[in-house]
């Protein structure tokens, strides 16, 4: 058996192949490019790499043109954590030295002596894997939008009081199209204060607003007139522009989250699984493609559900040291799934009655708290996705959720 281990960088990278006992084989230092993986790929070839039996490959990622060209056939990757590579590192020497040669060694010797005890990539399909890239920048993109947001209501705060009291009763605030064009339009409390009816009104129509028109920018109009203090003038000014540049990273970061929400809800249907993600309660094109992302469409990724629970965080993990025990919540998780699990379980409330019963179950009879009733709902969500997908089986409220068994009468 022989083992390879790639210790990459941004522009080169270095290669080492070993034998079941350890023997260097062979190493190289190759470019980031076509010509580098050719190397690579003729070197694997004349230690006995074939399609049928290829070699196996350690490396401290599991993205990039490398890892692409790497995982075409049935060869197995395995992305070794860097923190885990280093502890590796210790067992072999004590001087604390390293080089990029002797970590590509190391890797290939990871394999050689633990391969057992990691997992290779998953062998997800084309489809999956460009749902999980839309997916999760789509996830980027909204938490990006969210921290400018909140910048640009932390700048507002400090001179434009008026705005924020104005778009305080809209849903999502300053990332609404009324509240952009209306900032562009008068970026001082000054210039709000001398705007028009007419002008509001137009401001609304033109970030698309249809109904309610009238009514709405009499009340903008009443609250921008309202007597506010000021900061100088010309810091209003100054703080005026500052926040017309935040207004355009904003613009630019709600457009990139609605064309990639587009992007995905044109895509996911696609997806064999879609049909029966969308079947569970509280879950959407947008929550769906980001589920789906972040578990695959290889079934055999996950031995059993608890695997999969134990990867999204669901489950808690006990801790026990001589004569102490104790069980908490897991920190090392995929904190994207863990993300989307959250939001998952709050919309099933709504949307499900039985995961509602089974919330107040765990609030009122187990005394837990919100955080940890809803996570102890995701983990039987998760529990349940996992089995449907499994089996090819839509989301049965009547079988997910049971009713109580009702006591015989005496």
């Amino acid at each position: 058996m022989i083992y390879c281990g790639i210790d990459w960088a941004e522009k080169t990278h270095d290669v080492a192949l070993v034998n079941d006992s350890g023997q260097l084989l062979a190493k190289r230092h190759i470019t980031d490019d076509a010509a580098g993986y050719k190397i690579l790929l003729d070197l694997l070839a004349e230690c006995g790499d074939t399609a049928e039996n290829p070699i196996p490959v350690a490396i401290e990622t599991s993205r990039g043109l490398l890892v692409a060209v790497l995982r075409t056939g049935r060869r197995q990757v395995f992305a070794i954590n860097p923190l885990a590579a280093a502890r590796y590192r210790d067992r072999h020497a004590v001087s604390r030295k390293k080089s990029d040669p002797g970590d590509a060694l190391l890797l290939a010797n990871i394999l050689r002596t633990d391969m057992h005890a990691h997992r290779p990539l998953p062998d997800d399909s084309d489809l999956a894997r460009a749902i999980a890239v839309l997916a999760r920048a789509q996830q980027d993109a909204v938490w990006n939008r969210q921290q400018i947001a909140n910048q640009l209501r932390s700048l507002l705060r400090e001179y434009y009081p008026a705005a924020l009291e104005a778009f305080a009763k809209w849903a999502n605030g300053l990332c609404r199209p009324e509240a952009r064009e209306l900032l562009k339009l008068a970026p001082t409390p000054a210039q709000a204060a001398r705007l028009t009816h007419t002008q509001i009104t137009a401001a609304l129509r033109r970030a698309g607003r249809q109904r309610g028109i009238e009514p709405e920018a009499e009340r903008l109009r009443e609250v921008f007139r309202t007597e506010w203090a000021h900061q100088p003038a010309l810091v209003e000014k100054a703080l005026g522009k500052q926040m017309l540049a935040l207004m355009g990273q904003l613009t630019a970061a709600c457009t990139a989250a609605d064309n990639l929400a587009q992007a995905v809800e044109e895509m996911f249907p696609q997806h064999p699984d879609a049909e029966i993600i969308l079947s569970f309660p509280g879950l959407g094109p947008q929550l769906g493609a980001r589920v789906l992302a972040e578990i695959g469409d290889d079934r055999t990724r996950f031995a059993d559900a608890r695997g999969l629970k134990a990867y999204a965080g669901a489950s808690p993990v006990t801790r026990a040291s001589g004569k102490k025990s104790s069980i908490t919540r897991r920190w090392v998780k995929n904190d994207r799934l863990n993300h989307a699990g959250y939001l998952w379980a709050f919309a099933a409330l709504t949307n499900s009655p039985g995961a509602m019963a089974h919330y107040r179950r765990r609030r009122d009879d187990a005394g837990d708290w919100h955080a940890a009733a809803q996570r102890n709902l995701f983990n039987r969500l998760l529990g349940q996705l996992y089995h449907c997908l499994k089996n090819r089986r839509l989301f049965d409220e009547q079988v997910a959720f049971p009713a109580p068994a009702v006591a015989a009468a005496a």
